[in-house]
């Protein structure tokens, strides 16, 4: 044999030897797939889709949801749009047997085995991570859009804004006159839902309240739209809720917010489109300050998993990865709230 015979064999040869030793390298060194049948279906989330039609494996059935009143646009701006395009995936929103919608009523619901997946308008707290914990159940959440909270008052309150620390003194108590905070000689009204009643008062509770208790002189009240009416009709009355329920509003005002004095941010495009010309021009979110975190009270949306039924979980996944698209965001956006990819 030549010589050029000979290395073109030994070359060879090396070759195919470092092709086995690489693939026995390989081989041991891949995770393993140990997942079974029922685990398989659930799809990780596809952040890339543009439209409803580009998602891929989504599941057919009946899919009972529930949780956040603050979903509530949202769920109407999207679901029927879904479910134009998967007919078959059928989505229904679930009221609780016992007491009021909300974030914590909606987990509640998801633990009991109500719900395929829920709607939260503020993160899993630790009771209700430990209670799944001892269900055997291990609780996701995929954010899916921005929202902040924003303070409404009466037009006729003509103040710059407060500071955190001051709506906090406002709603313990602390605060009991406008005139405190730089406006007219006019007693303060908070209003307010129960903390029992919504994932926003539990947010507004933990991170402007610091866990503190309402004061004596708050006024409960059942639901926001009965709340708005009061700060229209009463020049002293004061509430919080998801800016998308008030910005827009004609009779009521939203106040710019402070981490530190005269620092505000609005939670409105300014400027402050008046009740005068509300009707023609409405205030739109400020999205930009609501992305960037530079209003003080933002907060972000989520669909809450049960990672246990593997059904439930793929349709959960499903639903999020909806709303994920382009089309879902452009969709969230137009119920009010801010797109949390862009």
């Amino acid at each position: 044999m030549s010589q050029k015979n000979e290395t073109s064999v030994l070359v060879l040869s090396l070759f195919i030897t470092v092709g086995l030793i690489g693939g026995g390298i390989w081989w041991f060194t891949i995770p393993k797939d140990n997942s079974n049948s029922d685990q398989s279906i659930s799809s990780p989330i596809n952040n890339n889709s543009r439209t409803f039609a580009g998602v891929k494996n989504v599941p057919r059935g009946l899919f009972r949801s529930g949780g956040s009143t603050t979903w509530a646009p949202i769920r109407s701006s999207t679901d029927s749009a879904i479910q134009t395009v998967f007919p078959e995936f059928q989505l229904v929103y679930t009221q609780p047997i016992n007491g009021a919608p909300g974030s914590g009523k909606g987990i509640e619901m998801l633990l009991d085995n109500q719900l395929s997946f829920s709607q939260s308008s503020r993160s899993i707290n630790e009771s209700e991570r430990e209670k799944a914990k001892s269900l055997g159940i291990k609780l996701k959440e995929i954010p899916v859009a921005i929202d902040a909270i924003a303070i409404a008052v009466n037009p006729n309150q003509n103040i710059p804004g407060l500071t955190i620390s001051q709506v906090k003194d406002i709603y313990t108590g602390k605060i009991t006159n406008w005139q405190e905070v730089g406006g007219k000689n006019e007693p303060i009204i908070p209003y307010t839902r129960r903390l029992e009643e919504g994932g926003t008062v539990e947010f507004f509770n933990k991170n402007v309240m610091n866990g503190e208790s309402f004061g004596s002189n708050i006024k409960y009240i059942p639901t926001t739209t009965q709340a708005l009416r009061e700060v229209f009709n009463n020049p002293g009355a004061i509430y919080y809720a998801s800016a998308p329920e008030v910005v827009p509003q004609c009779g009521i005002k939203a106040l710019p917010i402070a981490n530190q004095p005269n620092q505000f941010v609005s939670p409105y495009n300014p400027p402050l489109v008046t009740a005068s010309r509300c009707s023609q021009e409405r205030n739109k979110l400020n999205s930009e300050a609501f992305q960037r975190g530079q209003y003080p009270i933002t907060r972000r949306l989520f669909i809450i998993i049960n990672e246990k039924n593997s059904t439930d979980k793929q349709a959960g996944e499903t639903y999020a990865n909806l709303l994920l698209t382009e089309q879902g965001q452009d969709l969230i956006e137009k119920a009010g709230f801010v797109k949390i990819k862009y």
